[in-house]
Order: C-alpha cells, then sequence, then structure tokens
C-alpha cells in the first residue's frame, strides 16, 4: 500500500480533509484510527461510511509491518523483527530513551564491507507507508520521540519514499525535525534535497575513515565523494539547520584505529559544527573484522575530545544477542531456507 492509495481510499468514502487528517494522526501515533477527541466522539465527526470501513483499513495499515519476533537486550533496547505484507523480512530497534531505528528498504546497495546488510544486497524498496508503519509498531510498545534512518538500507536510494516519511512523522506523527535523523553515506542529492524540506532532519555522515582509498574499500559501492568534500557539504548543512552534524565511524581494529586516522579526524573536524560517534564493531566470532580493545578505545575518545572534537562512543544496541544491523534477518532467512529444503527431501 502506498500512503496516497490510503488517503484515496479515504476520499473515495467521503471523507474530508479534515476526517484524513484526524485518522493519519491516530493511526501514525499508534492510536486505533477511530480516536476521538476529549471533545468530540468519532461518531459525531467521521461520515457513516468511513466510520464502517475503519475495521478493514485497520487491518490492511497492521499488514504493513507486523512483529515477527522480539530479541530484548540489557541495554534496554529491543531488536524487532518486522515482516511486511509480502513475507519480506526488515529490523527496527527500540532504543533507550525512546528512540527507534528504521529500515528503509530490504537488503542495501552500497555494500559497506562489514555490514551484514549489504551482503544480502537490495532486494526491493520500502514504500513510505511502510516505513512509517515500523514506528507505528513500536510505538505499540513503547513512546517513540525519536526515530533515526540508520537501519537496514541506504536512505538516499529511497529519497523521495524516506522524505515523505519524515514530513509524515514530523507532522501527523508528532516528532520534532531534530529528532528526525536521515542516516547516508553520503549522497550528493541529499545535500540538495534536504535543505528543501519543510521538515529539515538532523543528519548523520558515515565517513568510518579520512583515506579516500580506504573508503571506497570500506563502502565500495558508494558514491566517490572524497571525505574532505563530504565534511564541507555536511559543515554548510550543519550551518544551514542550526544543528551539528552526526559523523560516524565504525571502530575496526587495525583498519581504521590508527594514530594516522585520528589525526586526519582533527584536520577534518577541528572547528567545525560536528559530532563524532564512534561504533566499535559489533563482532562476531567468524568475522573477518574485530572490534579494537577497550583500552584503545578509551584513548581514541580521550585524544580526539581533548583536542576539540566532540567525541563518543555509541555502541549498537543489542549487543549482547549478537544484534548488529542485519543480523536478524540474516538468521531468520537461513532458517527458512533450512526449513524449505528440509520439506523438498521430505517430499512435501
Amino acid at each position: 500500500m502506498q500512503i496516497e492509495d490510503f488517503y484515496q481510499h479515504l476520499a473515495a468514502l467521503g471523507a474530508k480533509p479534515m476526517h484524513i487528517g484526524r485518522i493519519s494522526r491516530a493511526w501514525l501515533q499508534g492510536k486505533p484510527l477511530d480516536t476521538g477527541t476529549r471533545n468530540q466522539k468519532t461518531e459525531n465527526f467521521l461520515p457513516l461510511a468511513v466510520r464502517h470501513a475503519l475495521p478493514q483499513l485497520t487491518a490492511e495499515l497492521n499488514a504493513l509491518a507486523r512483529l515477527s519476533a522480539e530479541h530484548p537486550a540489557a541495554d534496554g533496547s529491543a531488536r524487532l523483527l518486522v515482516e511486511l505484507a509480502d513475507k519480506q523480512m526488515v529490523e527496527s530497534v527500540l532504543l533507550p530513551r525512546d528512540g527507534l531505528c528504521v529500515s528503509s528498504q530490504v537488503g542495501c546497495a552500497v555494500g559497506c564491507v562489514f555490514c551484514m546488510t549489504g551482503k544480502s544486497g537490495l532486494l526491493r524498496q520500502l514504500s513510505t507507508a511502510e516505513i512509517v508503519a515500523q514506528v507505528v509498531l513500536a510505538r505499540r510498545f513503547r513512546p517513540v520521540k525519536k526515530v533515526v534512518f540508520m537501519g537496514m538500507g541506504e536512505p538516499a536510494h529511497n529519497l523521495d519514499n524516506v522524505l515523505q516519511a519524515i514530513e509524515l512523522l514530523g507532522t501527523d506523527g508528532g516528532i520534532g525535525q531534530r529528532n528526525l535523523v536521515f542516516s547516508t553515506v553520503g549522497d550528493p542529492r541529499v545535500f540538495e534535497r534536504l535543505p528543501q524540506q519543510r521538515i529539515k532532519p538532523a543528519l548523520a555522515l558515515s565517513l568510518h575513515t579520512t583515506d579516500a582509498e580506504l573508503r571506497q574499500q570500506l563502502l565500495p559501492r558508494a558514491p566517490r565523494i572524497d571525505p574532505e568534500e563530504l565534511v564541507e557539504l555536511g559543515e554548510i548543512y550543519a550551518r544551514q539547520i542550526d544543528y551539528p552534524i552526526q559523523y560516524q565511524w565504525t571502530l575496526l581494529k587495525g583498519i581504521n584505529d590508527s594514530q594516522a586516522e585520528m589525526d586526519g579526524i582533527l584536520r577534518l573536524l577541528k572547528g567545525k559544527y560536528a559530532i563524532m560517534n564512534l561504533i566499535p564493531y559489533n563482532s562476531l566470532e567468524d568475522d573477518n573484522y574485530q572490534r579494537p580493545d577497550g583500552d584503545r578505545i578509551v584513548q581514541i575518545v580521550r585524544y580526539l575530545h581533548s583536542r576539540g572534537v566532540l567525541t563518543k562512543v555509541r555502541n549498537s544496541a543489542g549487543q549482547d544477542i549478537d544484534g548488529g544491523c542485519g543480523q536478524l534477518r540474516a538468521r531468520a532467512v537461513e532458517v527458512l531456507d533450512r526449513r524449505r529444503m528440509s520439506e523438498r527431501s521430505a517430499g512435501v
């Protein structure tokens, strides 16, 4: 379902813009579609045909994103494996302090070498309705006051649908625009489109290294933008919206945790309207990559912070359940594949 289909269906039933607006706000805030107000009951507001259609509409909307599995973690987060109407699966993450990380694609085309999602390639785009449906689903568990587009997929590769989702969440969804975070590897279209939007989200840029050649190796299908240029584009947007850019740096032992890289960060970010988020890699036993030792992470933070670059460590939510982005989906797909093979062997 496209979000326009939903609105057009309501209009065909006789709903006026004010009716559609109330139903949209109720849905996006995780409430029943027939939610009234303190001063006006639904039966005194919505047209009869619309009221009669609400149960079917509710079922269609609920089918956009269903909870397949929930994996709570010790840090207060919870990873949600979400099944879409066509049985494809994506991941959302309930974050501490009323945050939610959502997916914008099934799979991803960027192919970051340290990312499980990238190994599957891009399977399909999520519609605007499927993106915001993840927020609706999460709001049935707990309040959601911040949404980060940092789950499966590259939001810039599904730009129109993601921007429409941001618009909806920043208006009818009741989320402040600085609590909507657009995360990207740095597609040039982002820097063209975001300043034009009514709802201007905060921006997170995946940097990962200050070495252009190494960045190409780590992010093989990302746009060819040198780190210096990426930071300059980020700085322009930060000044436009008067809010710092969050630079994402997945720490990989022996790859991008060297002193030369730390000095490169100082060269690029010192004096910039920026926050450096260091994300220690979520290691698995058979991984080609590992996270640096705890002492080295502390050294890096102190070095950068003491020299004028605001630096924070952002551990991936749900590390105690091996919950790195894409891992839940990968395990679920593996289980389904084994089940199908077993059924074929048994002649089912």
